[in-house]
């Protein structure tokens, strides 16, 4: 049967005649804006330099002190934002083109994460390869990461909600396994994590020397690929008919694609959204200059608008926090990603959805059992909580019995005993309620979004409640734990009124929704990594901590909170159990019942931001629990949320609980951060959800 809510598919239309004036003036304007660029970006360092000092040294002066700072330290670092610039701006164009999604790039198809994968993989067995042997590792993790966000997304010719969901998810996932090895290893990763965030640093130029022709080749092969490109636009029958081979154009533009990205991440590390960001600007010119609309055209230019990206982040963030932060501590990364994340951002807004959306088959519950079966899913729930609590409290880099723990509650155990336990109760109490907090909190979100794949993390509700709390750690000294609580509260505030105000313009759209989700996580998750750096640039354990999520150093003090909040509303949200039954439905069934949709769904998104901002302030940021919890719930017991809420928070607990204890005994004495864990194990599952919705 036909499904009448699904949009007709875009008539193909050729490119718009090229009108050279126009197009010329535009390419003038970008190499003005480059060249004055480079040269304030020469002019900025530690070292003072002007602009007679510059001109000197290009006409052959003897100031050595001059010559010295601008070959070793200010040069390389401009050839390589040159560099990475043209590589990632004539990579997001052509990707961009070929999915015919403007929300296409690197970054979404997971390119970045798996180069810094494979990278990291190989610092940590030792190997030191050549650079030639090091862009060559790069590639094939990121050639291995796009071609399974393609094959995830159905294809380069899918809808941008499935390839940017795909690739946050696989991203995420990546990102999570490079952040382990960091942790695990870290005499062999020394620096990874800061150039994991993406830095024009250099240490001379023979990184730049074997990388420049790769770039010159890649960007070469898709120029002489841009009229073919431009046949791509009107479809793929209409390019067939004309002689287009599209299965062998789409696989030649993606290897050169992902072969620039490679070369880009061997150079500065991942850059994020540079390759989302350039084009998009370039684009916002096509109705103005038809002409480049043409691939050629449009391919040079997003080159050009790739090295203003990378040159003006690097400009600004040395003008703003001077050079010493600015050029050091700062990676330039941080600022690509927050530029970026806001270009996704609008780019979200403006897209236009395609009416109400189905649920993806692997999110479409049982149907209910009867009251044994939800007596008999909770009391095995129950169960094995009970038993990873008591495993949690007895397992760490200290065995315990469960007769100490009985004489720690007796107040009878030795010091050794008291200490342990007085430092893991907490942990162990802030990983069960926090769990809990973020398996309802994802549970009312998917229902009143309507959304099986929304949840706290990728709706950057999680996000925003971490960088209040991190804005609250860095500024206030001894915060307390309610005032922590209030901010990371706050941060979840504006970043759920920022989502679902830009999500609800002409109706609260689920793809758009989750579009400007995956936006605002990843602008507070670089914003958070800017303050951090900035609080205390030499603390990586810190930002690494936090935002990977941990109990580490918890006390049952901070605890309070989450507990709190989850007996204030719980009852709340059970009472609202029949309502979240008839939102979860459509919009009309719940005003046939006297429901008022436009009182009562922010009403619930508010609690759940308030759950989401509890459990943050306690653990930090955790992934993708309250994906995964929600969803076995309703497979277990259904979509009733009388059966589904207490379901989904005991498995949550479970879920962290079980997390935290083996992130402290692993690796004992050593230690894994909880949110890594909880990522390794909810991205698969949501990669899963993706690839059983396919045919959907």
């Amino acid at each position: 049967m036909t499904d009448l809510a699904a949009p007709a598919p875009p008539i193909p239309t050729p490119p718009a005649p090229a009108r050279p004036g126009r197009v010329a003036g535009v390419v003038a304007a970008a190499l003005v804006a480059v060249v004055v660029l480079a040269v304030v970006h020469l002019l900025q360092g530690t070292a003072t330099v002007g602009v007679g000092d510059l001109v000197g040294v290009l006409v052959g002066s003897d100031d050595e002190q001059a010559t010295a700072v601008l070959l070793a330290s200010r040069v390389p670092r401009l050839l390589a934002g040159l560099l990475v610039g043209v590589a990632l701006g004539v990579a997001g164009a052509a990707l961009q083109s070929l999915a015919r999604n403007p929300l296409a790039s690197p970054d979404t198809l997971g390119v970045d994460a798996g180069a810094w994968v494979a990278l990291t993989a190989a610092s940590v067995l030792g190997l030191a390869l050549p650079t030639p042997f090091v862009g060559g590792l790069a590639f094939l993790g990121g050639i291995l990461a796009a071609a399974l966000v393609l094959a995830l997304s159905s294809g380069v010719g899918s809808g941008p909600t499935r390839l940017v969901l795909a690739g946050s998810a696989i991203a995420l996932a990546l990102k999570s396994v490079a952040l382990t090895l960091i942790l695990l290893f870290e005499e062999e990763t020394t620096s990874l994590y800061a150039w994991g965030n993406g830095s024009l640093a250099q240490y001379g130029l023979s990184g730049l020397a074997w990388m420049g022709p790769v770039v010159l080749v890649g960007a070469g092969g898709l120029l002489l690929l841009g009229q073919r490109l431009d046949l791509h636009a009107l479809g793929d029958d209409a390019a067939a008919v004309l002689g287009l081979d599209v299965r062998r154009l789409r696989l030649g533009t993606v290897l050169l694609a992902v072969l620039l990205s490679a070369a880009a991440v061997t150079v500065a590390g991942p850059l994020g959204f540079v390759g989302l960001a350039a084009p998009a600007l370039v684009r916002l010119l096509v109705p103005l200059v038809p002409g480049l609309g043409r691939h050629r055209a449009l391919l040079a230019v997003s080159a050009l608008s790739g090295v203003v990206v990378v040159l003006g982040a690097d400009v600004l963030v040395r003008l703003a926090l001077g050079a010493q932060v600015g050029g050091v501590e700062v990676p330039t990364g941080t600022v690509t990603s927050v530029i970026g994340a806001v270009f996704l951002v609008v780019l979200a807004a403006r897209f236009r959805g395609s009416g109400p959306s189905r649920p993806a088959p692997a999110a479409r519950s049982r149907r209910a059992r009867g009251g044994r079966a939800l007596v008999v899913v909770l009391t095995v729930a129950l169960v094995a909580t009970v038993g990873a609590t008591v495993a949690g409290v007895l397992l760490g880099d200290a065995k315990l019995l469960l007769g100490d723990v009985v004489n720690w509650v007796a107040g009878r155990s030795g010091p050794v005993v008291t200490y342990v336990l007085d430092a893991r109760v907490p942990r162990v109490l802030a990983a069960l309620t926090a769990g809990a907090a973020l398996a309802v909190a994802g549970t009312v979100i998917q229902a009143a979004c309507r959304n099986p794949l929304a949840e706290p993390g990728i709706l950057g509700v999680t996000g925003g409640a971490g960088l209040g709390a991190v804005l609250a750690i860095t500024l206030v000294p001894a915060v307390g734990t309610w005032t922590l609580t209030g901010s990371a509260f706050a941060g979840a505030g504006v970043a759920s009124v920022l989502v679902f105000g830009l999500a609800a313009r002409s109706g609260l759209d689920s793809d758009r929704l989750v579009l400007i989700g995956v936006g605002v996580s990843a602008g507070t998750a670089a914003a958070t990594t800017i303050v951090i750096v900035l609080s205390d640039p030499y603390d990586l354990g810190t930002a690494l901590t936090w935002l990977s999520g941990s109990t580490y150093g918890r006390t049952l003090p901070q605890v309070g909170p989450v507990l709190g909040v989850l007996l204030l509303v719980g009852p709340l949200l059970w009472a609202a159990r029949r309502r979240l039954d008839l939102i979860a439905v459509d919009d009309d069934t719940p005003r046939i019942v006297g429901v008022r949709l436009e009182r009562a769904r922010p009403v619930l998104l508010g609690l759940a931001c308030l759950l989401t901002a509890a459990a943050v302030s306690a653990v930090g940021v955790l992934a993708f629990v309250g994906l995964v919890a929600p969803h076995a719930a309703r497979a277990l017991v259904g979509a009733r949320h009388a059966r589904a809420l207490p379901v989904a928070a005991v498995l949550g607990a479970l879920l962290v609980s079980v997390a935290d204890t083996l992130g402290r005994t692993v690796i004992a004495p050593g230690q894994l951060a909880v949110g890594l864990l909880t990522a390794l194990v909810g991205a698969p599952y949501f990669v899963w959800l993706l690839w059983r919705s396919r045919a959907a």
